[in-house]
């Protein structure tokens, strides 16, 4: 509630062009609230209301901004007011910004910059997308293995303005590599006399600088920490990854894998800010391989029609069987796309995994058969007399049977293809419900007919 009249107060700021009572509301709101509200106003007030803000808060909210905002605020900008801003960023956030603009705007704000953050740009740049190096910053707080915590301290001090953290330091040597860490509460907590080498921890988790960024992401996770030292192949600190980019990229990779999970091609833009063609490109490739796919079923059918018109009952159970399967075949697949995502599993584990799935779908494919058989017999046979009295037990053993194995191979098949695919190299991803339910339409449709010619003589 405070939050709307909060922002009734500005939107009536704005209209009436109070910008000095603005500015000073403004001043007290967090940079991702105000890049919220930017979203919201005309371009031409973002403008304005951009260059009444403090320097500093300017440019934290220009880096919260989405990339069409920030464009429109370059091209706004006089060469000082860019330079201002840009001077402001760290460097992470530079580099995500030039590498999200057209090539006109990117030149233009290179060439506000020095020559040597040109040149450290043009180096962050040249990384892979995908690589630990595309996401570090290298503006961090080193010291040397020799210095007492005071001259640490006197060095945070001179350094840590235009350092993205100060909390965690790197200990280096001359060369750049890297020798330790060391924490402020380590330094809060020893004397100032204290010589880090002493204090320092020596037992380092970095990355390498071509390290999938995935993989990075995934260490702030599993050991709990705010920053991770980046080095190059000599061991040498090249730059750090913050805990805020870190959740960036498990954001991106969750929003892929859901992509993939649904059969689209995944995207860097947002819903509404992709246009009609880029999302019928990201959908149709998926969906003509399915639809193809699909015509297979059709041609199982048809190799059954001649015999399906003497138990025509059975016909009636094909949507359910394929869809039973495709359901449990969905539930493994994303189960163990999530596991090998985390890391839990890898592909030595697959045994371990066909066990466990074999189980469980023994278990739950008896029991549906059993459920169904019930169904079958109260409902289709006794009230809609589905079923011919002649053959009922038969054709109720037939479907119940089905349902049976139908499970236990979709759960295998749902479980062994992610992990299969990760081996040789695919996202693990591609192997969610779409693809899996399409294959499994067809193997659902070899079983019933298989186990129907064995009891009821096709």
């Amino acid at each position: 509630m405070e939050e709307k009249i909060l922002e009734e107060q500005i939107y009536e700021l704005i209209e009436k062009r109070q910008f000095s009572k603005l500015r000073s509301l403004l001043e007290d709101m967090n940079a991702a609230d105000i890049a919220e509200l930017f979203e919201e106003v005309s371009d031409k007030d973002v403008t304005v209301i951009f260059r009444i803000l403090p320097k500093e808060l300017a440019a934290e909210v220009f880096v919260e901004m989405d990339s069409d905002r920030q464009q429109l605020l370059i091209e706004a900008f006089s060469d000082k007011e860019l330079r201002e801003v840009m001077d402001e960023l760290f460097m992470d956030d530079t580099v995500d910004i030039i590498d999200e603009m057209p090539a006109t705007v990117a030149k233009r704000i290179l060439k506000q910059t020095d020559a040597a953050t040109r040149k450290m740009i043009n180096q962050l740049l040249a990384y892979p997308d995908d690589s630990a190096g595309s996401i570090m910053t290298t503006e961090y707080i080193d010291l040397k293995k020799d210095m007492t915590v005071e001259d640490a301290f006197d060095r945070i001090r001179k350094i840590g303005t235009d350092s993205e953290q100060i909390y965690t330091c790197y200990v280096t040597d001359r060369s750049r590599h890297l020798l330790g860490i060391v924490s402020v509460k380590d330094l809060l907590l020893n004397s100032k006399d204290c010589v880090l080498k002493e204090i320092m921890d020596d037992n380092i988790i970095f990355a390498n600088t071509l390290d999938d960024k995935e993989d990075v992401a995934g260490m702030f996770e599993k050991y709990d920490i705010l920053a991770l030292p980046v080095v190059d192949k000599e061991n040498r600190l090249v730059g750090i990854v913050t805990v805020d980019d870190a959740i960036d990229v498990m954001q991106e990779e969750a929003s892929e894998d859901i992509e993939k999970m649904a059969a689209i091609l995944p995207s860097e833009k947002t819903y509404l800010k992709t246009g009609v063609f880029e999302t019928f490109k990201a959908r149709i490739p998926w969906l003509l391989f399915l639809m193809i796919s699909a015509t297979f079923t059709g041609a199982i059918i048809s190799s059954f029609e001649d015999k399906l018109t003497k138990y025509a009952a059975l016909i009636a159970f094909i949507p359910m069987l394929m869809g039973t399967g495709g359901n449990s075949g969905s539930q493994s697949s994303v189960t163990v796309i999530r596991a090998l995502s985390l890391g839990d599993i890898e592909f030595k584990d697959i045994w371990r995994v066909i066990w466990k799935e074999l189980r469980v779908s023994l278990v739950c494919g008896v029991i549906l058969g059993v459920v169904n058989f019930i169904k079958l017999y109260l409902v289709d046979y006794l009230l809609l007399h589905s079923f011919d009295s002649a053959v009922v037990v038969a054709e109720m053993l037939t479907v119940c049977l089905t349902l049976v194995f139908v499970v236990i191979v979709a759960k295998l098949v749902g479980s062994i293809l992610p992990i299969l695919a990760k081996k040789i190299g695919f996202d693990p991803a591609v192997m969610a419900s779409p693809l899996v339910t399409t294959i499994l339409d067809a193997v659902s449709l070899i079983i019933y007919f298989g186990i129907a010619a064995q009891i009821l003589g096709f």
